[in-house]
């Protein structure tokens, strides 16, 4: 049905641009409060989480169109870029022309900027789209940024948003300068069932209806409701699709599809919890040490993270000239442990296969020098995946912090390896 013929002068329910109107509800007012808590915060720092199709676009926008125009406010899809890229992008939304190439020279010119705009009680404010996507290195770049300070607080402020829950990576030690700044977690909820009505009528008079119930009656509207579970991008969608299929008015509930719906980025803490539990509750998995077929060693893996290595400061010190001084990582996470070489001069294999990152099985023998680790854990009984990319990166970025933890309590100089015929483990 054309636009006319339902009596309206425009689309209710664009999917693409700026919405005719804002149609306000409890948890935008509640996301509002929280972006608004956060700009005049001096230490504002916060997380914005809800599913695609949420409304956090939208949302977002309004904001930064209610500020003063001479407010310092960077608005920057994150996704996929680098530290170079999301440098750029930011210091170009504060109207600088950008002609460098170094990702040090950038991040240096982006602090400048922030201290001198602090130091005038004016620091700018930062707000990132899909963190979720964000490369690792551009991670610790925003840790940096993080960081700065000046005597009346931080430097810089922050909002960080997501399509997932941020708990994982927030809870990575390398994360800490961000993590310990967090002033608000907030989580988009969906509309009730009259928050749902009130939507899409008021978007229908916005675009020129006289009688919005005329065309979306409340029942269709409460089928709208429980078709999009409430999340308002969703109901536009299935609304301007049922609108286009329509040959007559008012609109019939049979003409709403159902899709499947996202999940609250809030179950995924409460699976983090469960898994957390879990961990506690399943027998750890156990690593048997051999060194030329003599066991040296058998292990229970009580810690969420464990570092092999030539070093005394590893978890599992094996004494061998062919083990580099932190050689591998094992990472615990759920009912399953993932293997991370940690750029050996030699290499890390299980069955005989060279890895880098990989998802243990029960009865995989991993090999470091000399060294064999045989992985006993019967729950492991599929390499599945750990959340993909976004574990992958907290993970990199846990083993970065390890790195320096160690680093900083050993002596520079390596030191001559020890006889291959004294193999030993500890832990």
């Amino acid at each position: 049905m054309d636009l006319g013929t339902a009596g309206l002068n425009e689309q209710p329910f664009p999917t693409h641009g700026r919405p005719l109107v804002v149609v306000p509800y409890s948890s935008e007012r509640d996301a509002l409060e929280v972006l608004r808590d956060t700009y005049e915060n001096p230490k504002g720092l916060s997380l914005l989480q809800g599913p695609s199709l949420s409304g956090k676009s939208t949302l977002i926008r309004s904001f930064v169109a209610s500020l003063h125009e001479d407010c310092g406010v960077a608005l920057v899809d994150g996704k996929g870029l680098n530290t170079t890229n999301l440098l750029m992008a930011v210091l170009r939304q504060f109207g600088f022309t950008v002609d460098m190439n170094s990702a040090n020279e950038l991040l240096g010119l982006v602090r400048v900027f922030a201290m001198q705009q602090a130091a005038s009680h004016e620091p700018p404010f930062l707000i990132f789209e899909n963190v979720h996507e964000f490369n690792p290195s551009a991670l610790r770049a925003l840790c940096e940024l993080a960081a700065l300070r000046v005597r009346t607080g931080s430097a810089i402020k922050i909002v960080l948003v997501s399509d997932r829950s941020l708990a994982t990576l927030m809870g990575a030690p390398a994360m800490q300068p961000i993590s310990s700044r967090v002033l608000h977690d907030f989580h988009l909820r969906p509309m009730t069932r009259e928050e749902t009505r009130g939507y899409v009528h008021s978007k229908l008079i916005a675009a020129g209806s006289m009688e919005p119930e005329g065309l979306y009656p409340d029942a269709v509207c409460d089928v709208l409701w429980e078709a999009s579970g409430g999340w308002p991008g969703i109901v536009d969608r299935l609304a301007l699709l049922a609108l286009a299929r329509a040959e007559s008015l008012p609109l019939a509930a049979d003409q709403v599809e159902h899709p499947t719906l996202p999940t609250g980025t809030w179950n995924e803490e409460e699976l983090l919890l469960a898994e957390q539990d879990l961990e506690i509750t399943t027998d750890a998995p156990q690593l048997v040490v051999t060194n030329n077929g003599k066991v040296i060693g058998d292990l229970e893996m009580k810690k969420p993270r464990m570092l092999i290595g030539r070093s005394d400061h590893n978890d599992i010190s094996l004494v061998s000239r062919f083990i580099s001084r932190h050689h591998a990582l094992l990472v615990r996470h759920g009912n399953s442990t993932f293997l991370m070489d940690l750029n050996s001069t030699n290499g890390t294999f299980v069955n005989a296969k060279r890895v880098s990152n990989h998802v243990l099985m029960h009865n995989d023998v991993i090999t470091v020098g000399h060294h064999k680790i045989k992985f006993n854990d019967p729950h492991a009984t599929s390499r599945g995946s750990l959340d993909g990319v976004e574990f992958a990166d907290t993970a990199i970025m846990k083993t970065l912090q390890d790195m320096r933890n160690l680093l900083a309590q050993e002596n520079t100089e390596l030191m001559p390896a020890a006889s291959e015929n004294l193999p030993t483990a500890q832990a």
